[in-house]
C-alpha cells in the first residue's frame, strides 16, 4: 500500500465516521465539532486529487466561518432543545415523503449522468502545465467571471444585512445613540456660553 492511498483510506473512514457523528451526537456542541472535524479530513481528500484550492477554501470558509459561526450560536444562546423536538414525530411523514422524492431524484440524476466527450472537450478551458491550480483558478476567476464574481459578493452582502435587519431586536431599557438626531442637533440645544464674574466663579 502506498503513502497516499493510505492517507486516502484514513481520511475516508474518519470522515465518514465524524459525518455519521454529526446526525448521531445528542450535544449539538459535539455535533458542531465533529463537523468541524469533517470538513478537515474532506479537505485532505481534496489535497490528495490535486484540488488545493478546494481544500483550503473548505478550511477557511467552512471551518473558519460557518461552523465556527455554528458553535457560537450554539453555545452563547440559550437555546431548548428539548422543546424544539417536541412534536417530532408527527412531521415526521412529510420528513419520510421529502426524503423519498429526493432519494429517487438523485437515483434518477445518478442513472442518467452520461458525460460526452465532445462537451467535455468543447466546454474545458485549455490546461497550462506551467501554472499551478490556485493560479490558474484565480486567472479564470478574475478575467472571464469576473462580473459572476462580483454579482455572489452582492448577494452574499445582501443576505448579511437581510439577517442582521431580521434578527435585530430593540430593548427598551437600553439606551441607543441615533445617529441622525445627534447630527442634527444645534449648538444651541448642547452649549451655554456663561460669562462669569472675575472672582464668583467656582
Amino acid at each position: 500500500m502506498t503513502l497516499p492511498l493510505f492517507f486516502f483510506y484514513l481520511f475516508s473512514a474518519i470522515a465518514i465516521a465524524s459525518a455519521l457523528m454529526v446526525i448521531s451526537a445528542r450535544n449539538p456542541v459535539h455535533a458542531v465539532l465533529f463537523l468541524i472535524l469533517t470538513f478537515f479530513n474532506a479537505s485532505g481528500l481534496f489535497m490528495l486529487a490535486g484540488a488545493e484550492f478546494l481544500a483550503l477554501l473548505l478550511i477557511v470558509v467552512y471551518v473558519g466561518a460557518v461552523a465556527v459561526l455554528f458553535l457560537f450560536v450554539v453555545m452563547m444562546l440559550d437555546v431548548d432543545f428539548a422543546s424544539l423536538r417536541q412534536g417530532f414525530l408527527q412531521y415526521a411523514p412529510i420528513g419520510v415523503v421529502v426524503g423519498a422524492i429526493l432519494l429517487l431524484e438523485l437515483l434518477l440524476v445518478a442513472g442518467s449522468f452520461v458525460v460526452s466527450p465532445e462537451v467535455a472537450a468543447g466546454s474545458a478551458l485549455p490546461i497550462d502545465g506551467a501554472v499551478d491550480n490556485m493560479r490558474a483558478i484565480g486567472l479564470v476567476l478574475y478575467t472571464r467571471y469576473i462580473f459572476l464574481f462580483q454579482g455572489a459578493g452582492a448577494v452574499l452582502l445582501v443576505a448579511m444585512i437581510g439577517a442582521i435587519v431580521l434578527t435585530l431586536r430593540h430593548k427598551s431599557n437600553v439606551k441607543r445613540q441615533d445617529p441622525i438626531v445627534q447630527v442634527g442637533r444645534k449648538a444651541s440645544e448642547t452649549l451655554e456660553v456663561v460669562k462669569v464674574k472675575s472672582g464668583q466663579g467656582l
